[in-house]
């Protein structure tokens, strides 16, 4: 089955329109990007049009390709004053320090959920909202299972492990560098975000695996994933790229900026 992340994400956005026109409050957010590349570009320009569908006034600040990390830090606590959350779009430029910038963001304001050593029951990080929700949607176990998850980063590996070993599942953290392939072949879920096109492929799978694949890459002008196409004639499920986890991160970062504004009012 090929997950229709858009429909998913459709109905997320339908509940915060309702929850923000309730209000009456006019939501703001602030995205802090340096150097945004391919991948970024889009997801950024998704994510203002999505914004601006459902009530939110998302400002794009993109930041100068020398700018240190001090002036990175300055512009979050600036823009952090003047809006209800603030996203600072990854990755960054290697000589910038990535901890100190997501450390510099308010816990009240971070939709993304970094919040270092917060503890949050009702937020959670939102490639780990999407993954939980096609969970839920599609009746999909983790107690138990064999999991692999392929990328150590902030977005996507280090939140997703949290996430399963909390469900219970037994997991394998790998990069592209340290992959055992015999774990792909015996993992009953698989979620990659390495952003390697094609990456992951049918041969090294077994049948009826379940994969989520939120790796994302540009390959010839194109926007594709970390799973190959014919991972979905192996996969029991399988989410595409585009279309599959993306829309549904992002509806679920705008669920996070209104449960901030009910937790922090």
């Amino acid at each position: 089955m090929i997950v229709d992340g858009k429909a998913i994400a459709a109905a997320i956005l339908d509940s915060v329109q309702t929850e923000i026109s309730s209000s009456g409050h006019l939501y703001t957010m602030t995205a802090v990007t340096c150097a945004p590349n391919f991948e970024t570009q889009n997801y950024l320009a998704m994510k203002k049009r999505k914004a601006a569908a459902v009530g939110i006034s998302l400002n794009v600040v993109e930041l100068p390709t020398d700018a240190t990390t001090e002036q990175t830090i300055e512009c979050v606590t600036a823009v952090a004053a003047q809006s209800d959350g603030v996203v600072v779009q990854l990755p960054l430029p290697e000589h910038i320090d990535r901890d100190a910038v997501l450390q510099s963001v308010p816990v009240g304001k971070d939709p993304d959920g970094f919040s270092y050593g917060e503890k949050r029951d009702r937020l959670l990080p939102p490639v780990v909202g999407a993954i939980d929700a096609i969970s839920n949607i599609h009746g999909i176990e983790w107690k138990n299972k064999r999991v692999v998850i392929l990328g150590k980063g902030k977005l996507v590996g280090g939140p997703a492990a949290r996430y399963a070993r909390k469900q219970g599942a037994r997991v394998r953290v790998y990069d592209e560098t340290n992959l055992d392939p015999t774990s792909l072949k015996t993992a009953d879920i698989i979620v990659s975000g390495i952003g390697q096109p094609a990456f992951l492929t049918a041969a090294m799978l077994t049948a009826g695996v379940v994969v989520f694949d939120a790796g994302t890459s540009e390959d010839g002008g194109v926007l594709v994933g970390d799973a190959h196409a014919d991972v979905a004639d192996v996969a029991s499920l399988v989410t595409p790229v585009p279309g599959g986890i993306g829309p549904i991160t992002i509806a679920y970062l705008f669920k996070n900026l209104t449960l901030l504004g009910k937790q922090y009012k």
